[in-house]
């Protein structure tokens, strides 16, 4: 008994000793956010005081926390209150008034780059490439992107007056029109393609993704589909909720889906299916690639850990952070990452390491000898640290440089403008394509058009000229490389005929659209599609869709000894996975 009571005291002792400095250190911590603060409130205030200028003061205290939040990650930011309408329009909604389009800049000038369907403006007749020269008697020229959408958008109902000049057009003309409420939808394509397959392509997760997601296959379902694509390309993400919701489509009732785990425990929560699936059996494919991140990693993760959906294209972008808003004073907010999430299998996805920065600051992807082998429902091995991998992974080709130098120029956005001039109407979508007569009148538009680039054979051509000047041997070697620049000359003339299947496609495109809105260009992109071509090629070998879900064949082909093929990601404040 003495023997116990002794242990006893020791145990008080030990726990008075353990409170003492948990309270020092609790103290501690009070002192140095006090004292940070006092720090911080004294510098602003000396800077407003004495600077030799005036100042911003809100510019100024926003840029100190920004550059404190930067040091976090770049989904950890400041809202203040003139900005908060822009970031629910971004984060949360889609509505806002206005009259249905998107513009850009060039010259000083603002041009309409799209018009959407059923709207005000593709009701008025308003027309890609027009250029907008007045909103209600205010004058465009030399305004940015930025002062001209609030100059478009306002209240439902309100009335606008737009002055536009058109090419071929020999005076401006108005155009009254009325706002309406301009509702982007998550869902901006759905229908079926080729092998009878239903095709659905999510753009986003924001307020009512998972209810569109469901109106679209509720509407393929009537034709009696052999397998569902879900396209989640370039799908930066939204609301977390929303994206367990869209898998819950597919998968049975009480099944976990992700958990999110961080430092407070009252903000871990595991999120489970709560309903009967609308489609449980179909085979399902899921389209991802390099800027497919949070939530749509979440459903082609979770769908993949499950082995109900094949996934295709290339590696996602790797962001298993979890983010919540918190309100602040005089209407700002701050959203902060609060945990990780992880998806069935218990994988995080999440590939760079903010926590443990470089000395310069730069944060570095988590190296594949560092990552973990999980399993899946099935016993396929699957992995974290690196985004989600394919299981069929299509290498993503790139542009050539002359099909880049005639976009990036606007030359293929204007000539579509002139074709649709010339043009009144054209063949449905899935059917149009351009004549070779076509693509030569392109070829003459082109004549006495500036689209000049550098080819990687010019660069490194010019690396040899400037460090053979500088060893001062380039007289040596001059007359040889006049002639390989001359040979480089000639070969780059032919590229508008090297390159002609792909200029093509992104003309048929950008034509397409100006007839057929965002509808058009989908589905005339689709016999170009290679990803799409894969799905639908392996919805239809029932073998090999087996072989996947088990694990066998193309899967360890192409499994973890090729992760390094998708190369370096940065961060991208685009996307969220938001409570």
């Amino acid at each position: 008994m003495v023997i116990n009571k002794r242990y006893k005291r020791i145990g008080l002792f030990a726990g008075i000793a353990l409170l003492a400095v948990g309270v020092m250190a609790f103290n501690d911590d009070l002192f140095q956010i006090s004292k940070n603060l006092d720090v911080f409130a004294s510098v602003y205030k000396e800077v407003n005081i004495n600077y030799v200028d005036d100042i911003n003061s809100a510019k100024l205290v926003k840029t100190g926390v920004d550059a404190m939040l930067d040091g976090l990650d770049p989904y950890t930011e400041f809202v203040p209150e003139s900005e908060i309408e822009d970031y629910k329009l971004h984060y949360v909604s889609t509505q806002y008034g206005g009259i249905g389009t998107s513009i850009f800049s060039r010259n000083g000038k603002v041009f309409v780059s799209d018009v959407f369907a059923g709207f005000p403006a593709q009701k008025a007749d308003i027309r890609p490439g027009d250029q907008i020269v007045k909103i209600n008697d205010v004058d465009l020229n030399g305004k940015n992107n930025d002062q001209v959408s609030l100059l478009l958008k306002g209240s439902k109902g309100a009335a606008i007056k737009l002055l536009i000049k058109r090419d071929n057009t020999p005076q401006p003309f108005e155009k009254n029109l009325v706002r309406d409420e301009i509702k982007q939808p998550n869902v901006s394509y759905f229908g079926m393609v080729d092998g009878n397959m239903g095709y659905i392509k999510l753009d986003k997760f924001l307020e009512n993704s998972a209810s569109e997601v469901t109106n679209a296959l509720v509407s393929l379902k009537k034709n009696n589909p052999n397998g569902i694509i879900l396209d989640l390309r370039s799908n930066g993400g939204g609301i977390l909720q929303e994206a367990v919701k869209i898998v819950n489509l597919f998968v049975q009732k009480d099944v976990e889906i992700v958990s999110q785990k961080g430092k407070i425990k009252d903000k871990n929560f595991t999120y489970s299916t709560i309903t009967t699936p609308l489609e449980p059996n179909l085979p399902l494919v899921v389209l991802v690639n390099s800027h497919s991140a949070s939530a749509s990693e979440i459903v082609a993760g979770s769908l993949q850990d499950l082995d109900r959906a094949i996934i295709i294209g290339q590696r996602s972008y790797g962001k298993g952070l979890v983010q919540q808003t918190f309100n602040l004073p005089y209407n700002s907010l701050v959203k902060i990452t609060i945990a990780k999430y992880y998806i069935p299998s218990g994988r995080c996805i999440q590939a760079l390491d903010y926590t443990h920065r470089k000395d310069d600051g730069s944060v570095a992807k988590v190296a594949d000898s560092l990552m973990h082998e999980f399993k899946t429902k099935n016993g396929r091995s699957v992995y974290d640290g690196s985004g989600i991998y394919p299981d069929l992974f299509i290498k993503q080709e790139k542009f050539a440089n002359v099909t880049q130098a005639l976009v990036g120029k606007l030359l293929i956005f204007d000539y579509a403008t002139v074709y649709r001039d010339a043009h009144p109407k054209i063949a449905e979508t899935k059917s149009f394509t351009l004549s070779d007569a076509d693509y030569n009148d392109f070829v003459k538009y082109l004549a006495d058009k500036n689209y000049s680039y550098t080819t990687a054979s010019e660069k490194l051509l010019g690396s040899l000229k400037t460090e053979a000047t500088k060893e001062k041997q380039f007289g040596d070697i001059q007359s040889e490389y006049e002639i390989l620049k001359s040979k480089l000359l000639t070969s780059k003339k032919n590229d508008l005929q090297l390159h002609k299947a792909e200029i093509k496609q992104v003309l048929e495109n950008e034509i397409a659209s100006r007839y057929y809105f965002e509808r058009g260009r989908y589905e005339t992109n689709f016999k170009y599609d290679k990803e799409l071509a894969q799905a639908v090629k392996t919805m239809q070998d029932k073998a090999q869709l087996a072989s996947i879900l088990k694990g066998e064949g193309n899967y360890k082909v192409i499994g973890k000894p090729m992760l390094a093929m998708a190369g370096k990601k940065t961060a991208d404040k685009d996307t969220d996975d938001e409570q």
